[in-house]
C-alpha cells in the first residue's frame, strides 16, 4: 500500500492532463480543451468518498433519529447495542445483531456518524446529513 492519498494521485493525473493539453496545443495550434471546462480539482474536493460506509435501512433511520435528537455517538452506540428505536425495541433480533454481533459494524456505524454520509444497504441510496448551522 502506498502512502499517497487519493488526492495526490488525482493531482498527478491532472498534471499529466495539463502536460498533454500543452503538448497538443503546441503541436496543433488549437486548445486541447474548452476554456469553460470545470475545475476538476474543486469537483474532486467536493465529491463524496469512494468507500462510503454501508448500513441497513433501519440502522440508517436510527442514526438519523439520534443525530436529530442531538445525541452523541457514545449514547447512540450504547442504545444501539441495547434496544431503543423510537422508544421501542428493535423490530427484530436481526436488527439488534447488526449492531452487536460484529465489531466492524460498530466501526461502520461510527464512521457513518462522523462523516454524516452513508449508503443504505437495501436501496443503494446515499444519505447525507446536512451540517447544523
Amino acid at each position: 500500500m502506498s502512502n499517497e492519498t487519493k488526492r495526490d494521485v488525482f493531482e498527478k493525473l491532472a498534471e499529466c492532463y495539463s502536460d498533454v493539453s500543452d503538448a497538443y496545443t503546441n503541436e496543433t495550434g488549437s486548445p486541447y480543451y474548452c476554456d469553460d471546462e470545470p475545475n476538476y480539482l474543486d469537483e474532486y474536493d467536493a465529491a463524496l468518498p469512494d468507500d462510503l460506509p454501508v448500513i441497513t435501512e433501519l440502522i440508517s433511520k436510527y442514526l438519523i433519529m439520534r443525530k436529530r435528537d442531538r445525541g452523541d455517538l457514545v449514547q447512540a452506540l450504547d442504545e444501539g447495542t441495547s434496544f431503543l428505536l423510537d422508544g421501542t425495541q428493535w423490530e427484530s433480533v436481526q436488527d439488534w445483531f447488526w449492531f452487536s454481533d460484529v465489531k466492524d459494524r460498530v466501526d461502520t456505524f461510527a464512521l457513518a456518524w462522523v462523516l454524516g454520509v452513508w449508503r443504505v444497504e437495501e436501496t443503494g441510496e446515499i444519505v447525507k446529513l446536512e451540517a447544523e448551522k
